[in-house]
């Protein structure tokens, strides 16, 4: 029998973040790898995720968990920026959840389905990777590559005002990000990443016309990815992120967040056009929202534009 959170906790505000919506949680190897201008990539992703995935444990709610299943499809686009690589990308996750926990000591159960928040990303790579065709990337050096990034979150996921669960935020979130990414060797690539994700209100907040706002969460990740063959690599993966007290109607909440999440990577080639990507992570050190494990596939298709011939 399904029940309402809002009858059961009168006043009380949960939410939940699933793994597809959480930018300061991703954990992202060889994310500023150099690629070849004017290419076309097109991505086809499936996550499962499992745990307590949410971010408020200051309500009268226990023992929450939660099981999200996320098909997401993204395409990518490659181009050249001030002479250097610069990529667009955009993916619209859709999700599953079945929610569970004890409000006021009552076990209670919840489900949804619909669309999860839209993921936007804006990335440069303002030294070590001028644009080039795949010919002449073929033939360039590993370099040591430093980029930026912009990633937002846009509020396009399902959201019910007075609904306590939600698959949407109703709201916007920005995360610039400095990256770094080092050759060690000829098969080693040690990639760090540090960003701030800054968040809009929410002014629809449960029950309703609550204003939610969450102060900036700062995020750190470091991968470590070897080359197994050409293409073929594995990454170890961990970010640590703190930061991101909300706000309910001048209220502030306990949830802090200083987390630590590590993970595993493996990257295939299928053929000269595909690749799939395997990743499993999970909290390492959690204090608040970040007790889940996640499961995820990714297939990727690239074209890449053939170098005309040399006359």
């Amino acid at each position: 029998m399904k029940h309402s959170w809002r009858r059961l906790c009168p006043g009380a505000g949960l939410w939940l973040l699933l793994a597809a919506s959480a930018p300061a949680q991703d954990l992202d190897p060889r994310a500023y790898v150099h690629v070849p201008k004017d290419s076309t990539f097109l991505v086809w992703g499936f996550s499962a995720s499992d745990g307590a995935i949410v971010s408020d444990p200051t309500l009268p709610i226990t023992d929450i968990q939660a099981t999200v299943l996320t098909p997401s499809l993204g395409v990518g686009h490659s181009f050249s920026l001030l002479g250097r690589t610069a990529q667009a990308f955009a993916a619209m996750p859709f999700s599953w959840a079945d929610v569970s926990g004890k409000a006021l000591g009552e076990a209670r159960t919840v489900e949804r389905t619909g669309f999860s928040d839209m993921r936007l990303r804006l990335s440069w790579l303002v030294r070590g990777a001028p644009a080039v065709t795949a010919a002449e990337l073929a033939r360039s050096p590993r370099r040591t590559i430093i980029g930026t990034s912009l990633n937002v979150v846009a509020p396009a996921g399902q959201y019910y005002p007075d609904k306590l669960i939600n698959l949407g935020t109703h709201r916007w979130s920005f995360r610039p990000e400095l990256a770094l990414s080092q050759p060690l060797g000829k098969r080693f690539l040690l990639d760090a990443y540090v960003g701030v994700s800054f968040f809009t209100a929410n002014n629809a907040f449960f029950p309703g016309a609550a204003v939610k706002t969450q102060a900036p969460i700062g995020s750190w990740q470091f991968h470590l990815s070897y080359n197994l063959k050409p293409l073929l690599w594995a990454a170890v993966d961990v970010t640590y992120y703190t930061g991101g007290r909300s706000t309910v109607d001048g209220v502030e909440g306990g949830d802090l967040q200083a987390n630590m999440r590590t993970g595993l990577t493996l990257g295939l080639p299928i053929g000269k056009r595909h690749s799939i990507k395997l990743a499993v992570s999970k909290g390492l050190v959690v204090q608040r929202g970040s007790d889940f494990t996640t499961y995820s596939f990714a297939w990727q298709s690239a074209w890449v534009p053939r170098s005309p011939p040399h006359k």
